[in-house]
């Protein structure tokens, strides 16, 4: 059971009002254009970049404690190392050609480079994979739990917060709100660490009273999980997120820069983040619901006023990504649906269908999250079935030599995520097969897309040298 104390809910409703306040703050006359309501007018400098490009990086925070009591610092070896990877290879190869193309969305990119189908194709990839319902969710619990709410209208004033500025404010007062959220999280997830080592004690603490393996970095798990996890970072570059961020850079060196340190502050949340799930795990052995590791161990060693913060950054981590999720999935509803179906790239109607889209997108998270209660589970699926539809395109659009044709590039989005699909479909027949249970319907989709997309460029290749 959970008890807040008046100082917590203050600091609660105190954290709520501050986010509003922020996100109110751009000025009307810098939202007038498409690229200042969108992206801000293409000027995000180095330490808002950084800020905002942290603080969206964690929306599932709830299942990092899950995953770390669980397993232990293979949290850090699956979930944190990979990505790391892989977003400095996008900074060095991607960024600063996403900020010179002066565009808006994925869809955008790869209707220019491919053409009006796979434009059309991937928008609603685009669009479902960035649907805020399962950070929406979490939120939901979040507010069941401090104020006692039912889920519907917890839901329902979670979104209302996100909506309010973003509505107003667009992508200006997204990564405002997120650059307050950032060090919300930080602080908070800082102060249950220190309280932590001082209360029980360092690693000689945490070494007697959890098992072995959870200090082992494969965890004791097979390859071929680990190989699958990852892969599974590999959707780094087809985040959009990223190339959001990228396209409001101010420039080139922005966007790179910005990420590469990004890596060196995500590296020190991850062992903020792990350092706290290895204590639920020793001080909770026996918790019903690993989920709420994270929230059952600020209740056991938190005293009032700093469970407050520590709440406040639980909400921060996830409510910074569902801004962001939220806003992506409003543009790519307004420019790469009703404005393309439309025909029109008028400034103000731009706008006008992106604020649509918020309210759509919006109520759908809405009934999916009250729906759906293993939405997360929904999410990922989603995600691993679609990737590999765009991967390697993404690759071809920025890269010249990996291009293929348009007609190639509509085969291979539509074999991989049927691919994906089918083996999601018929893996439980091959249960019984330890190694083919544990291939992922992600891993299967971009066999099929890699081995389209190389026989396409080589195709590619035969052709220009006859000319």
């Amino acid at each position: 059971m959970v008890s807040f104390s008046n100082l917590d809910i203050a600091i609660l409703i105190g954290f709520f009002l501050l986010i509003v306040l922020i996100g109110f703050l751009p000025r009307r006359k810098n939202l007038k254009d498409a690229d200042g309501y969108l992206l801000s007018g293409r000027r995000v400098g180095f330490f808002l970049f950084i800020l905002t490009n942290v603080a969206t990086w964690y929306g599932g925070i709830l299942g990092v404690g899950e995953f770390t009591y669980r397993y232990g610092i293979l949290s850090w070896f699956t979930q944190g190392l990979p990505y790391y990877i892989f977003a400095l290879l996008f900074a060095i190869f991607f960024a600063g050609k996403i900020q010179n193309s002066s565009l808006f969305t994925i869809p955008d990119k790869l209707e220019e480079t491919y053409g009006k189908k796979v434009g059309a194709i991937s928008a609603v990839i685009i669009f479902l994979l960035v649907s805020p319902a399962p950070y929406l969710l979490m939120i939901g619990l979040l507010l069941q739990m401090i104020f006692g709410l039912d889920l519907l209208t917890a839901l329902s004033v979670g979104i209302l917060f996100s909506v309010l500025y973003l509505f107003r404010g667009g992508y200006r007062a997204n990564i405002y709100t997120d650059a307050i959220q950032f060090f919300v999280m930080f602080i908070g997830f800082f102060i249950i660490v220190v309280i932590a080592i001082v209360s029980y004690g360092g690693v000689d603490f945490l070494e007697n009273q959890l098992p072995a393996q959870h200090f082992t970095v494969t965890g004791n798990a097979s390859p071929t999980f680990i190989i699958v996890w990852f892969l599974i970072a590999l959707w780094t570059f087809a985040d959009p997120g990223f190339h959001q961020r990228c396209y409001s850079a101010k420039t080139p060196k922005i966007a790179k820069y910005g990420i590469i340190i990004s890596i060196f502050f995500w590296a020190l949340f991850d062992f903020l983040t792990t350092a706290t799930g290895l204590y639920s795990r020793a001080l909770l052995p026996q918790l019903d619901n690993p989920v709420l590791s994270f929230p059952m161990l600020a209740e056991k060693i938190l005293g009032s006023g700093f469970k407050g913060i520590f709440y406040a950054a639980l909400i921060a981590t996830i409510l910074s990504t569902l801004n962001s999720f939220l806003f992506l999935s409003a543009t790519t509803f307004g420019r790469d649906f009703i404005a393309k179906f439309k025909n029109d790239n008028k400034e103000d109607n731009l706008i006008n269908y992106t604020r649509i889209g918020l309210i759509v997108s919006a109520i759908i998270s809405i009934l999916l999250a009250y729906l759906f209660t293993s939405v997360m589970e929904l999410w990922y699926t989603i995600g691993s079935v679609l990737i590999p539809g765009l991967l390697f395109l993404i690759f071809g659009a920025y890269f010249p030599r990996f291009r293929i044709s348009s007609k190639y590039a509509v085969i291979e989005t539509v074999c991989a995520v049927s691919a994906s699909i089918i083996w999601m479909l018929v893996r439980p027949l091959f249960s019984h097969n330890t190694f083919t249970a544990e291939v992922e319907p992600m891993i299967i989709g971009m066999i099929v897309a890699a081995s389209i997309h190389l026989y396409a460029v080589k195709k590619n290749q035969m052709k220009l040298t006859k000319i």
